[in-house]
Order: structure tokens, then sequence, then C-alpha cells
């Protein structure tokens, strides 16, 4: 078959079928800002990892046996018999790592250059549905190898349901299938974890669309205003998403073939044992700092157990960033011209820092206080610093450049040393 059959080809298939025309307008001719650092490669990067994280899963589930007397064993084959096997399942197991890793500073990048704001807010909503669809995945995925830290974990972290008023019992019923962890959980965990990436998926396509819509915020956090302002994205942001991604495979495989187990824990290649409870239960890494805020509360408030206040605070620290929009009132966007509010950012990922090391050490003290205090910023951070910073005389923000071409013909600053300060103009 000659080029000038496949070109008939496609035309014909175009005609009926404008999917090529599609992938062209949106992945070759879409119009991006010219001025797209490397802090923006990570969406791209976490899609690519999601279809490898799919394609291993498929395959792995050819092997795998969810049934508590064969689960253990059969990860142990795919490890040992299987052809590959240890392969694939070190790149499921550390993809899902570096999938975290990658959606963590996606967002961040977002909170510090202000992504979520009018009329991007529908698009913030739908990369947090994301976030909240990949922890329920994770946490189901880590039960499936039958160790000893996914049983217990999975014990540990389904019963905190119970703390739910009248109806907290019966949801860890249903979501055990029975009176403890068991056969039952498995197979409910086994059908999740296959059907929720799917259903991410889906997810991403409507974030995708969301973010065509208007377009990708930028690091001066302003409109691009013309043809002069924006670049296709073919070639010069698939030049730079490949760079990218090399960078990102030269890591991972160091992981992969160097240090397969450092972000796992040992305990979970010991069988699952009702009876023997580990010294330590802990979560993924990924899940450290939730777990640090989980345990942060020891006291009863009123008629509010300890327990129910860890949850509500748990599920809270991530259901917050649904609020952002609109907890951030500022007409700027970026924090490059928010000299308060990048300092309190920087703050605010220290303290998850300081949460993740917490969620990582026994509740005792002094890592118990220390969790405390960095749950009490946490929520400070979102619920009062953020709205106080929105007002101008607390934030004064620098002058906005009057298009995205101007910092580059000024010499990289919003305005030169000395020169009069431009009006500062309210982000769309």
């Amino acid at each position: 078959m000659n080029g000038l059959t496949i070109t008939a080809l496609v035309k014909w298939v175009d005609h009926r079928l404008p999917i090529f025309s599609l992938l062209n307008e949106e992945l070759n001719e879409y119009p991006t800002p010219r001025n797209l650092s490397y802090w923006w490669n990570f969406g791209s990067l976490a899609g690519i990892v999601l279809v490898i994280m799919i394609v291993t899963g498929i395959v792995l589930a050819m092997q795998y046996t969810p049934h508590v007397d064969y689960a253990f064993d059969s990860v142990e084959r795919i490890m040992r018999d299987v052809n590959y096997g240890w392969l694939l399942r070190y790149i499921h197991m550390n993809g899902g790592s570096f999938f975290f890793a990658l959606v963590y500073i996606h967002i961040f990048r977002g909170l510090y250059y202000g992504s979520y704001k009018e009329p991007r807010e529908l698009l913030w909503i739908l990369g947090v549905v994301l976030f909240l669809l990949m922890m329920a995945t994770a946490f189901v995925g880590y039960v499936l190898p039958w160790g000893q830290m996914s049983y217990w974990a999975a014990k540990v972290i389904t019963n905190m349901f119970s703390a739910v008023p009248l109806i907290g019992d019966y949801i860890v019923t249903w979501l055990w299938g029975g009176f403890t962890v068991g056969n039952p959980t498995l197979n409910r965990f086994y059908s999740f974890h296959y059907l929720l990436p799917f259903v991410i998926i889906g997810v991403v396509i409507l974030h995708l669309w969301a973010l065509h819509r208007f377009g990708s915020n930028n690091p001066l956090g302003i409109e691009a205003k013309g043809p002069q302002d924006k670049i296709p994205f073919h070639p010069y942001y698939t030049v730079k998403d490949a760079f990218g991604l090399g960078v990102f495979l030269v890591l991972f495989a160091a992981i992969l073939f160097f240090a397969p187990n450092a972000l796992g824990e040992p305990i979970n290649y010991v069988e699952a044992n009702p009876l023997v409870t580990p010294a330590h239960i802990v979560p993924e890494w990924y899940f450290l700092p939730y777990y640090a805020i989980l345990r942060s509360v020891t006291f009863d408030i009123w008629f509010l157990s300890a327990k129910l206040i860890g949850v509500v605070l748990m599920f809270g620290s991530s259901l917050i960033l649904f609020l952002m929009p609109w907890l951030d009132r500022s007409p700027v966007r970026s924090a490059r011209f928010r000299p308060a509010y990048k300092m309190a950012f920087w703050v605010l990922v220290f303290d998850c820092v300081v949460l993740g090391w917490v969620g990582a050490n026994p509740p005792e003290p002094p890592y118990l206080y220390i969790g405390q205090v960095a749950t009490v910023w946490y929520f400070f951070h979102f619920l009062v610093l953020v709205p106080l910073l929105s007002l101008p005389a607390l934030d004064r923000p620098k002058p906005l450049p009057v298009s995205i071409g101007e910092p580059v013909l000024k010499g990289g600053g919003a305005a030169s040393a000395g020169a009069p300060a431009k009006p500062m103009e309210k982000a769309p």
C-alpha cells in the first residue's frame, strides 16, 4: 500500500469519522502559550504512566488469583515463574509511586501558578476528582498481594469508617463482605482495582476537554492575547515533553533495576496472618501525610469522638482542594507576583513533607505533637491564610506584564528596575 493510497484512505475515513482532523487540531495545531516551562510536563507524564499502569495491570491480572489461600502464592509465582513477571510487577508496583509523585508535583504547580482560577474552575475540580479516584485505586490495589502490611492496612483503614454515626458499622461490613477482612474483601478490592482505572480514563478525557476549552495556564498567569503569544503544540511542546519523558524513564529505570523495593515495606513479603500484628502499621509513602492527620486527634470534642474527627480531617484534607477557586479571590493568578502567597506556598510544601515524615513514625511524642501542629497549619493555610492573602492590603501584588512576550523583550522581568509600574490587570 503506497503513500497515496494511505492518504486516500485517511481522507475517506476522516470524511465519515473526523478523528484524524480532531487529532490534528488538538495535538498538532493546538495553540499553546509560548512560555510554558518544564513544570507543565508533569500532566502528560502522568498520562503516560497511567497507560503503563493499565497495560501492566491487565497482564498481571491474567496470572493473579484473587483468593486468600492463593493470592500471596500467585504473586510469588508471577515474580519467580512467569516470563518477565518480575519486571511487570516491579513496573506496576513502582509505577504507582511515580504516578503519585508526578500528580503531587502537578497539583502543587497548579496551586503555585493559580491554575484553579476563573475560567478553569471545572478543570481543577476534575483534576481533584482524578486524584481521589487515584487514591481509591491505589488503596484497594495495595491489598491484593495479601502480605502482612496489605492485610493490616486494609483492616485499619476500612475500620475507620466505623466512626461514622449510625451507618459506620454497616459501611465496614459492606467493605469487608462479612465481619472481618477475608476472601470477600479481597474479591471486592480486586474488582474495584480493575474497574477504577477505566473510570479514571473517562475523567481524564473530561479533564483534557476542559483544558482545551480555555487552554493552558502559564507561569505569568495572564491570558494569551493573540497569535503573538501562542505557538502550535507540535513540534515545540511535543519535543519538550519527549525530553521530559526521557529524563523520567532514566529515573524510573534506575529505581526499577537497582532499588525496586526501596519504596515498599519488607514485611509485605510475609504472607498475611490475622493472628500476628506488625509492630508498626504504615501505608504507602504517598498516603503518609493523610495517615498523620488521621492520628493527630487524640481527644474527644463534645459528642464527637477523636476517631470521627480524625476521619473527617483526613478526608477533608483532600476535599478542601475543591474549594480553592473560591477560597483564593485574588485577581492575580501566579505566585510570581504575590510575595506573601509565595512564602505561604513554600511553607505549605514544607508542612506536607513534615506530615509525611510524622506518618512514617509511631504515634507517640514527639511525632504526635509535631503532627498536630502540622495538621493545624495545613487547614489554617487553606481556610484562613489563603482568603486573607486575597486582600490587596495583606499581599501587595507586583505589576503584571501586558502580554506573555513582554518579559522576554524586557529581559525577563515583569517590570524593569526603576521603570514605572504598569497597572495591574484583572485575570479574566
